[in-house]
C-alpha cells in the first residue's frame, strides 16, 4: 500500500469530507480526504506559519507554497492577498486534487497549482518561498526543500519554514544560516518554530 502523503499517488480509499476553518479573519471551507497530511483540521504548524509571515515586508513578484498539501496555507494567504500570485506545489497528485477544488470553492482566483517534486518543475523565482516540509519524508526531502530554495528567490526574498523543535527545527536553523548567512526565529509556539532567512543575493 503506497498511502503516504509524500508519495505521488497514495493508495487509499476515498472518504471526502467537507468542514470550515477561520484563519486571518477569513471563514474558508477545506474538502480532505484519506491520503492528505492532516486531513480533519488545518495543522497547528501550517496555521502558526500562516498567522506569522509578514507579506508586506517582501519584495513585489509572486510566492511559493512548497508541498502545499490540500492547501490551506496557500488559499488562506491568497484569499488575504488578492493581488499577489501564490504558485501551489506538491508532489501528492490527490492533494493537489483537492487543493485545487478548495481555491475554488473559496472563490480564490490568484493562484497556480501543479505537480512539483520539490523544484523539479519550478521554474521561477519568488518574493517568498514558505513551506511545513513533510517530516516523514526523511531529512534529505526537508534539506533538499531548504537548500533549493536559494536557486528560486529573488534579492531580499525570504524563505519561511515552519519545524518542530523535536523533528529538526535546530539543524533546520543551523542549514539556513549557513546557507543564507542569517536566520530568526519569528516565532516559537507550542514546540513550533517559524523559521526565516532572506537572500541576501
Amino acid at each position: 500500500m503506497n498511502e503516504y502523503y509524500y508519495t505521488p499517488n497514495p493508495d487509499v480509499v476515498h472518504e471526502l469530507h467537507t468542514w470550515k476553518y477561520e484563519l486571518l479573519g477569513n471563514d474558508l471551507k477545506f474538502t480532505t480526504d484519506n491520503g492528505v497530511f492532516s486531513k480533519k483540521t488545518v495543522d497547528y504548524g501550517s496555521s502558526t506559519l500562516v498567522k506569522n509571515i509578514n507579506i508586506d515586508k517582501i519584495p513585489a513578484g509572486n510566492i511559493l507554497d512548497l508541498g502545499c498539501g490540500y492547501g490551506p496555507m496557500g488559499i488562506a494567504l491568497a484569499k488575504n492577498y488578492p493581488n499577489r500570485i501564490f504558485e501551489m506545489v506538491d508532489v501528492n497528485n490527490l492533494a493537489l486534487s483537492l487543493a485545487k477544488k478548495n481555491a475554488e470553492q473559496n472563490s480564490i482566483k490568484n493562484v497556480k497549482i501543479h505537480n512539483s517534486n520539490i523544484y523539479e518543475d519550478v521554474k521561477d523565482r519568488f518574493a517568498a518561498i514558505l513551506t511545513n516540509p513533510p517530516v516523514r519524508a526523511g531529512k534529505k526531502v526537508v534539506n533538499d526543500m531548504i537548500s533549493g530554495s536559494l536557486e528560486h528567490l529573488v534579492r531580499n526574498g525570504t524563505l519561511t519554514v515552519v519545524l518542530q523543535k523535536k523533528q529538526g527545527a535546530p539543524s533546520a536553523k543551523k542549514l539556513m544560516n549557513s546557507l543564507f548567512g542569517n536566520c530568526k526565529i519569528i516565532r516559537k509556539d507550542k514546540g513550533y518554530y517559524i523559521l526565516e532567512s532572506t537572500f541576501e543575493g
